[in-house]
């Protein structure tokens, strides 16, 4: 999800390609309580680029690139059966090899079996584009199916050959797909960020409940919707206040279809439970029927993701079924196996890197080139955490004199301009290359690969109840806290992803986060 990303990352259509100005008389926050806010910047004004306009020409642009990417593939496919039958001295002449390598329809068969299997899976649908692992899980998932049935339609009618689909038309073509909505979601990102491509929202409920919404769409990267308005239970006109700026109170809960018909909005977004009653919510679906608005429901389960919540209907009950988190078994025992084969190939790979770093901090002072540490792993037990040492030998001593320049928040000690920290160590955490001793520690099975951030004893001493399920599983070399601001994170905002992460990992969300690193690590936000 992002990365943590916000649960509201879903589809958005409507039918406003025009930009719709509040009208004059609707309620907005007062002056008093207004102006006892500091204004931020606004958020960019979305323009004639939203809605169900902006869907269909965005879904325009998938299919091209999708149609590239299969056309490209299978291309390649048929030139590698040509030379292969022509090493094999099955195509001496034109009618030798165009046997060998099937029928002149073939590649057609094959393009059209792969579309259909895209639109089946509904890649392109609006719920999952630029969400990221939904979005590319549907590709690889579709490509897969495409090609079982290829498989089965060459065993079918007998076709010998064709092994260049399956070596080459899959593998490169399931990876162009991939990168090819990893481009077009970098470039939709980019383009929601100056306002476009955006579902103009109406939220309805509680103002705290608002407040949650508004406060995590506005802190989510490449969010969906553009807040334009609250609908609140109460009569009270005073806008509500986010951050550094106010969501203004259009309408009371009777009143949000005439408020979405006058916004323009193309999303409504039920945050938490409004407090009219089971039928409120039907009632409120049955009233934005034709108007081509979505009903968006914000769930109020905290730290739980999709995958992890399922739907039944019983006898018109709709049942949500959320599965509980295991902390042992097999899917456990395959990420220490993951954890073992990635650590030992990366000191394979890195040992130069460790010679240079071990080099330059050998020469940058006296002490010792690796820092040792004690923390806390999994289930509370103690640790010697390994670092390439980038503070001066008395650094721990030292500690306490700082204690008033303290920038950090809770438990953490935070400094950006930290005098301990040496010429070298500096380079060193600013590429976060201190850091790659931790791979023996991922050896000897004191951490993982990801994980939550491997704490002090001090600061578990200082844990609320709650935060010990940080503890549950292993610390790792990565994190949420890693790719989403590192030290730059509040300290409740990193114990919140740490909790996230703990309750909903997978070896997908692994891998995602892995790859979000070797990002930021070239931005260098939140390294020092």
């Amino acid at each position: 999800m992002s990365s943590t990303q916000s649960e509201l990352r879903s589809a958005l259509v409507g039918p406003s390609p025009r930009r719709i100005d509040p009208p004059y008389d609707l309620p907005t926050a007062d002056d008093a309580h207004a102006s006892s806010v500091v204004a931020a910047p606004s958020r960019p004004a979305v323009d004639a680029e939203s809605g169900a306009a902006w869907a269909r020409r965005y879904r325009r642009r998938l299919r091209l690139v999708d149609t590239v990417v299969l056309a490209a593939s299978i291309v390649g496919a048929v030139a590698v059966d040509a030379a292969r039958a022509i090493a094999a001295g099955r195509g001496t002449d034109a009618s030798t090899l165009a046997e060998s390598v099937g029928s002149p329809w073939l590649p057609v068969v094959v393009g059209l079996v792969w579309t259909a299997c895209l639109t089946l899976h509904r890649t392109r649908d609006l719920a999952v584009v630029g969400s990221g692992v939904v979005e590319y899980k549907r590709l690889l998932t579709a490509s897969v199916w495409a090609f079982a049935v290829v498989a089965i339609g060459f065993a079918s009618v007998g076709h010998i050959g064709g092994e260049g689909y399956f070596l080459v038309a899959l593998p490169v073509g399931g990876a162009g797909l991939v990168t090819g909505r990893w481009t077009m979601r970098r470039w939709l990102e980019r383009q929601r960020a100056k306002g476009h491509y955006l579902s103009r929202a109406v939220v309805v409920g509680s103002r705290d409940d608002i407040a949650d919404v508004v406060r995590r769409i506005d802190k989510t990267s490449g969010a969906v919707y553009d807040i334009v308005g609250a609908a609140v239970p109460d009569s009270d006109p005073r806008g509500i206040v986010v951050g550094g700026r106010v969501v203004p109170v259009v309408a009371d809960l009777d009143d949000v279809p005439s408020a979405v018909w006058r916004l323009g909005a193309e999303s409504v977004i039920v945050a938490g439970e409004p407090g009219r009653g089971r039928e409120y919510l039907r009632d409120l679906g049955w009233s934005l029927e034709g108007r081509a608005t979505e009903l968006v429901i914000a769930s109020r389960l905290t730290n739980v993701a999709g995958p992890r919540i399922h739907y039944r209907p019983v006898e018109g009950l709709p049942l949500m079924h959320v599965e509980l988190p295991q902390f042992d078994g097999p899917r456990h025992a395959l990420k220490r196996l993951s954890d073992l084969v990635l650590a030992s190939a990366a000191l394979v790979v890195l040992w130069p890197v460790f010679a240079v770093v071990a080099l330059a901090v050998r020469l940058d002072g006296p002490g010792p080139v690796l820092f040792r540490q004690e923390r806390v792993g999994r289930d509370g037990r103690t640790f010697e955490m390994l670092k390439f040492r980038s503070m001066v030998v008395d650094a721990e001593s030292r500690l306490s004199d700082l204690a008033q320049a303290d920038e950090g928040a809770g438990l953490l000690f935070k400094m950006k301009s930290d005098p301990r920290v040496t010429r070298v160590g500096a380079v060193l955490r600013r590429w976060s290359l201190d850091e790659l001793p931790q791979l023996l520690n991922i050896l000897r099975g004191d951490m993982s690969v990801v994980g939550p951030r491997p704490p002090l004893p001090r600061e578990v001493e200082g844990y609320e109840d709650h935060v010990h399920r940080r503890l549950y599983i292993k610390p790792g070399l990565t994190g949420m806290w890693q790719v989403n601001g590192r030290s730059d994170l509040s300290w409740e905002e990193s114990v919140r992803l740490d909790l996230y992460y703990v309750e909903n990992w997978s070896l997908t969300v692994d891998f995602v986060i892995m790859w979000r690193t070797v990002r930021v690590l070239f931005e260098h936000r939140g390294a020092y």
